[in-house]
């Protein structure tokens, strides 16, 4: 029997090369071994109150993206968070067994204690934030969730939950999950070398206009200034790094002798018109990427024209989703008195 998997996905800004390279990709070969529950998080993305035709917006991105880049939403259960009540409930009884000092050692209110916003600044909904990261995934039954090493102490936070459910009301409520966690988390380059993230502004846009990657990746990255014709270095080079992770190994081993050569044709003449440089190489790396890409770009500009469609989906979604939480929320309320 299939494990059950969860994966969550907060709808912040544009998708990015390194959100599918580091996230969306590794997710969507997970979905194909288990039991998949994919959720857009919407209710996660209030705690930094965004404006609400932005996060709508952002919502329909996030759907889009994931469908385009191949979730199959009969075989996934695909959902938006606010459309399933049972996961706020379920929080809402978490709450009530969880100790507040577990709270306050969270990342989440540690980090906005670091920043020194004032306590009185700080929202409850940033302070229970890992509790309906609990409710998220024990109003599933979920078996494993895959996390970073970032992410680590939000599953444990869960996992108390769970143990301290149990323990007042009754073992089986509410089942414990276990850590998926990668060790190795990868680490996408941005335009500037450093990691690529929305807040360096360093990032390409995965389903931005076609004209726009082009010169995201020609005119953004940064490379060194080797003379035309000369070897390249490839180790710790955003372009090859980003490259090596798309293509297929024939390819990347070609790249590579370009690289190591200085030229075009590796074995062809040492002649200005054999030269290969750093504009050859983010050529390279711009055709790759159209050509990649271009499939899941087409369909994510037919899926954002299609809101109806896009609100079919998660609907149905949701429905799947409910029909499981449903008599795991009636079993916890049971189990506390509130059901007979």
């Amino acid at each position: 029997m299939q494990k059950r998997i969860l994966t969550g996905v907060k709808p912040t800004g544009a998708p990015h090369i390194g959100n599918y390279l580091g996230a969306i990709r590794p997710a969507l070969a997970l979905a194909k071994k288990h039991d998949s529950f994919l959720f857009i998080a919407d209710l996660h993305a209030l705690t930094i109150t965004p404006k609400p035709a932005e996060l709508k917006e952002q919502v329909y991105g996030v759907a889009a993206t994931w469908l385009a880049l191949g979730v199959d939403p009969k075989q996934t259960v695909f959902y938006r968070q606010s459309d399933v009540p049972e996961i706020t409930n379920l929080a809402w009884l978490l709450s009530c067994v969880l100790p507040i000092g577990m709270l306050e050692r969270a990342h989440s209110f540690k980090d906005a204690q670091g920043k020194n916003v004032e306590r009185e600044d700080i929202k409850h909904g940033l302070y229970a934030y890992p509790v309906l990261m609990a409710a998220d995934i024990l109003a599933f039954d979920i078996d494993v969730v895959p996390v970073g090493k970032d992410q680590k102490q939000h599953l444990e936070i869960t996992q108390e939950a769970a143990r301290k459910f149990n323990l007042i009301y009754g073992d089986g409520c509410l089942k414990v999950p276990e850590a998926m966690i990668d060790e190795q988390v990868m680490t996408i380059p941005g335009t500037d070398g450093r990691k690529m993230s929305k807040s360096y502004g360093n990032t390409i846009e995965l389903f931005g206009d076609d004209k726009e990657l082009v010169k995201t990746v020609k005119k953004g990255i940064k490379t060194d200034s080797t003379e035309y014709g000369l070897p390249l270095k490839d180790e710790g080079d955003t372009v090859f790094e980003i490259y090596r992770l798309i293509a297929d190994p024939t390819r990347i081993e070609a790249m590579r002798r370009r690289y190591q050569t200085g030229r075009k044709d590796p074995d062809g003449p040492n002649d200005p018109g054999n030269y290969f440089g750093w504009g050859d190489a983010k050529g390279a790396l711009a055709d790759l990427l159209l050509e990649h890409l271009g499939p899941a770009r087409a369909e994510y500009r037919r899926l954002m024209a299609d809101r109806g469609h896009l609100d079919q989906l998660l609907a149905e979604g949701s429905d799947r989703a409910r029909a499981v939480a449903h008599p795991i929320l009636e079993r916890c309320l049971k189990a506390v008195g509130l059901r007979s």
